[in-house]
């Protein structure tokens, strides 16, 4: 009989195994466990990932040295880098797949992009027939649980910090592209070191509540209301969306919106 037990990976970024990053990634994999699942974990950086894609991670990298080109040769030839090589069977065995990092800079850290980078393999995770509504991962949920350290006000979409979720847009539709259901995020704000007192007696208190009810949110994971993304009918010959149709983020609108 088929094995229909789930499978979630856990994508740890943060360089602090004692971080509350570290601690909620931990969360997440127990509350995985709890619920019957099969746990996989990348801690990218207590695992030593190297982020940068270079052509001297190729055998045969060509020249000039093509990402695209060098990532689809090697996966047909059966050559991808060693290091990439579990990161990918991990992804590819996931039903779920849960990030935990932080808002750096406005976005994720760089560690994370550069997993994208090197492990979304081109001719293995994707290609030009295989995207969007016809990803590879069709029917597989992927979440973002992140911390900022500004507080929620700053981080709405009137904030000095800027929307928060906007931030996230890019990062959730690379997984879009791969066909996933991208879940809406769970943010934690406020979060840093510089709290004192009162304060971050508060900070402690509400962190722990985040931890403790991670359970139940792996618990109720498919009742998780999900990120809306346009649909490829949305978009003329093109690549164009469409006078009718709706738009759900300022990166995809018309002109005059």
């Amino acid at each position: 009989m088929p094995d229909t037990t789930t499978t979630t990976l856990i994508v740890l970024a943060h360089p602090e195994p004692r971080s509350f990053t570290a601690e909620w990634a931990r969360a997440s994999a127990k509350g995985a466990d709890a619920v019957g699942h099969d746990v996989l974990v990348s801690d990218l950086s207590g695992m030593g990932f190297d982020p940068v894609e270079r052509a001297s991670h190729y055998a045969e990298p060509g020249r000039p040295f093509d990402v695209l080109k060098a990532q689809e040769q090697a996966s047909i030839r059966g050559r991808l880098p060693h290091d990439v090589v579990p990161e990918v069977e991990k992804l590819e065995r996931a039903d779920r797949v849960i990030f935990h990092f932080p808002l750096w800079w406005f976005s994720p850290p760089a560690m994370l992009k550069g997993w994208f980078e090197r492990i979304l393999v081109h001719g293995r995770t994707h290609d030009v027939d295989h995207r969007f509504d016809r990803g590879r991962f069709r029917g597989r949920k992927a979440l973002f649980c992140v911390s900022t350290g500004a507080n929620a006000a700053e981080s709405g979409p009137d904030g000095k910090e800027g929307d928060t979720r906007l931030y996230l847009w890019p990062a959730a539709y690379t997984l879009r592209y791969l066909g996933f259901d991208v879940l809406e995020p769970v943010i934690v704000h406020g979060v840093h070191g510089y709290h004192r007192g009162a304060r971050q007696t508060q900070m402690a208190a509400r962190l722990e509540a985040v931890l403790q009810g991670q359970e139940e949110l792996l618990a109720r994971f498919d009742a998780h209301p999900l990120m809306a993304f346009s649909d490829d009918g949305d978009f003329g010959d093109e690549g164009r969306l469409l006078a009718g149709a709706k738009s759900y983020s300022p990166f995809i609108r018309r002109p005059s919106e």
